[in-house]
């Protein structure tokens, strides 16, 4: 039986993949490809309606080796920072009953 956390990192690697195969290198996000991901799969930079110039700090934070590309380390450690801002802005909430087995 596939746990929870399990399903949860499956979707984090197969939602990178979807958006990564679009053009050019498969195992990378290219600038458009890592638009997309975070409009599509992360309503909330949406709202922000970035300016290319804010975009463009973004793909410079995430792109640690600096060609251009986000490849899946460099998307991971984005994810567990945004994780880490979950973990803070929820900490003072009840927690969520766990899940009967």
């Amino acid at each position: 039986m596939t746990t929870p956390l399990e399903k949860a990192l499956a979707t984090i690697v197969i939602t990178f993949h979807k958006y990564s195969g679009k053009e050019g290198n498969k195992y990378k996000l290219n600038k458009a490809e890592l638009r997309d991901l975070l409009m599509n799969e992360l309503p909330g930079f949406k709202s922000k309606q970035m300016d290319p110039t804010e975009f463009q700090k973004i793909m410079s934070d995430l792109d640690h080796n600096k060609d251009n590309e986000v490849d899946f380390q460099e998307f991971s450690c984005f994810l567990a920072c945004v994780s880490m801002g979950f973990d803070e802005f929820f900490r003072g909430c009840p927690k969520p009953p766990l899940p009967k087995k």
